[in-house]
């Protein structure tokens, strides 16, 4: 793998991971200035969005665990789209009348 692809996938996750890292460490600081009645439900409440923002990802996670390419369904979904994809019977009727049989020789 060429050394610019490593280094910006390097660059990619280490983005992308930084805000939970900065988030931890506010937390720990924080979670020693608040009372302990008061630390259980804003806890409980930061827990429910950070669920909430991860919902999107494991939806299109299992949609593509489902109907993906490498599925029974997804790989069924290519076929039926390529063999659709061709001209339909329909736009043959008036060729077909001229040619005849010879059309389907072959």
């Amino acid at each position: 793998m060429p050394q610019d692809m490593s280094d910006k996938n390097w660059i990619e996750a280490s983005a992308s991971f930084a805000p939970a890292v900065l988030g931890a460490a506010a937390g720990v600081f924080l979670g020693d200035l608040m009372h302990r009645d008061t630390r259980r439900p804003v806890s409980l409440a930061l827990a429910a969005l950070g669920l909430c923002a991860l919902a999107p990802t494991a939806v299109e996670t299992v949609v593509d665990l489902v109907n993906g390419p490498r599925s029974r369904r997804g790989s069924r979904r290519t076929l039926r789209n390529i063999r659709d994809s061709g001209v339909s019977s329909d736009e043959f009727g008036d060729l077909e009348d001229e040619i005849g049989e010879q059309m389907f020789i072959g």
